[in-house]
């Protein structure tokens, strides 16, 4: 560190790092966050930064000590424990994506199992890097070495080619694998027809899966395991892998059904993860809108994308259920506590983004809820209509997308469809009541008959095609005021609002 840059204001905070546990961020001169890491002891590990000729003890380390010449300043966070410095540090990490943490991890990537199917004769490769491209993917995998072996007994088990084949275009159409001893060796026909041969491949892509399966059972009992002895950086580690391999495996069921519709979605997801700093493209999305007409019939939507087209199967809607009234802040916190919370009791992942109709108020009641359930909260981002601003929860200045952006016009969808979605139940239950409030306009009919005929038949509209003599068998029902009813429901028959739709949607 050149003495220049210890500057009295530099040595003023370090004098005021306390000796607790959190997370620090190294900035250049420009205010940019270069380093995300994180610290038993703030104050010990913060200091060693810079220390007088730190940067000659590291002269066979070009990159740390390149690191270290550019720090200006730093920010630190406190945080209680360790493991919570550690989940901090891997959220900062993925929310800013620092230059030298990047630099720092690449050599520490496990690794893939990549398999091009649209190749004519598709064979399987070892890769660190996962390409956004068409290609089916397993992994990653911790242990390299058991990878290898494995890779190598699938190739004699199914017949199907590594990486370091070549095949050979025969002039009848087929091909030939191999042309040294391998073709005797692997005790499978050598010359064969694509169809014969993607067969093959179809079999291992299978074993392969299964494999991946069971190494993810194994992986999260060695995951709990290391964390019950407090080794808490092996068991970060292994999460980070759990993760990747269960966000592989859903893909991996997603892979067969029609990818066509999905290709002018790809460049897009694509630019969002990149204009909002996302490990990744944002595959999975889920938004949320509160909808209410005047403080009355407050409800709220989810609505789930997938590859950025709706997913109709995975949409929720809400009543509110924690108070009575008009309070967009309390309802959002309420829904997003109660959705990511079933997420964690049923041990399933979070979405890449969470976007939240609103401004900052909303995002701030969305977090609220991640600290309710004592999780940490994925991607998130507010999308304030007016300007079509998006709003991060952290320091970071709002965003304004090109308005013709296919990035923008993708949240736009996803938010409108929140939108659509909360309106349309909004719509039905005003619709029920409004059908109900029916009875309250006929003389005579206290509360426990009400009750009585609607627990009856259900609904409105089965008590309005009912006859009188089907009324009067109700409890507490005469003939005469039976027949009265019915003609007052008959004359007050209404045809079915057009708000009324019904769809593949969970309430929660």
């Amino acid at each position: 560190m050149p003495e220049a840059r210890y500057t009295d204001a530099i040595r003023e905070k370090l004098r005021l790092l306390p000796e607790r546990p959190g997370v620090y961020l190294m900035k250049d001169r420009l205010g940019r966050i270069i380093y995300v890491g994180k610290a038993k002891s703030l104050k010990k590990r913060v200091a060693s930064y810079f220390q007088p000729g730190r940067t000659r003890q590291l002269r066979h380390q070009p990159k740390i000590r390149t690191l270290i010449e550019m720090i200006a300043d730093f920010e630190t966070i406190e945080v209680k424990s360790e493991p919570e410095a550690l989940l901090l540090e891997g959220k900062l990490i993925k929310q800013w994506r620092p230059k030298y943490n990047t630099d720092f991890t690449d050599d520490k990537r496990f690794l893939l199992v990549r398999i091009n199917l649209e190749d004519e004769m598709p064979r399987f490769a070892l890769t660190r890097f996962r390409k956004e491209d068409r290609s089916r993917y397993f992994g990653p995998f911790a242990h390299s070495g058991l990878l290898r072996r494995t890779l190598a007994s699938m190739r004699k088990q199914f017949g199907v080619l590594l990486g370091d084949a070549f095949p050979v275009k025969l002039p009848d159409g087929r091909y030939k694998l191999y042309e040294d001893v391998r073709a005797e060796l692997y005790g499978w026909p050598n010359e064969v027809t694509v169809a014969d041969y993607r067969a093959r491949v179809e079999q291992a892509c299978d074993f392969l899966d299964g494999k991946s399966r069971e190494w993810l059972s194994e992986l999260k009992a060695e995951m709990r395991e290391r964390a019950a002895k407090q080794e808490f950086e092996k068991a970060a580690e292994l999460r980070d892998v759990v993760q990747a391999l269960e966000r592989t495996l859903s893909r991996t069921r997603k892979f067969t059904r029609d990818l066509t519709r999905l290709r002018p979605n790809e460049e897009a997801l694509r630019a969002l993860g990149e204009a909002l700093h996302l490990p990744g493209p944002p595959v999975h999305m889920e938004c949320f809108d509160i909808s209410h007409i005047s403080g009355t019939f407050v409800v709220a939507s989810m609505v789930h994308f997938t590859d950025g087209v709706p997913d109709k199967a995975n949409y929720r809607r809400f009543s509110i259920k924690s108070f009575i009234g008009n309070d967009d802040f309390r309802a959002m916190e309420e829904v997003v506590t109660r959705r990511y919370k079933r997420l964690l009791e049923e041990q399933k992942q979070f979405p890449d983004l969470v976007v939240i109709d609103g401004g900052r108020g909303q995002i701030a009641a969305a977090l609220k809820a991640f600290l309710a359930i004592e999780a940490p909260p994925p991607p998130m981002i507010g999308l304030a209509k007016k300007h079509e601003t998006i709003i991060f929860p952290d320091a970071r200045a709002p965003l304004n997308l090109p308005l013709s952006h296919p990035s923008l016009n993708i949240l736009q969808r996803l938010r409108d469809e929140a939108h659509r979605f909360a309106n349309t139940y909004n719509a039905d239950l005003r619709s029920r009541k409004i059908r109900e409030s029916v009875l309250d306009d006929f003389p005579g009919l206290g509360d426990v008959r009400r009750v009585a005929l609607l627990a009856h038949f259900g609904s409105i509209e089965k008590l309005r095609s009912a006859t009188a003599e089907q009324i009067a068998e109700v409890p507490g029902f005469g003939r005469k005021f039976a027949t009265e009813l019915q003609a007052f429901l008959t004359g007050q028959r209404e045809s079915p609002s057009s708000d009324e739709t019904s769809e593949a949607a969970a309430s929660e």
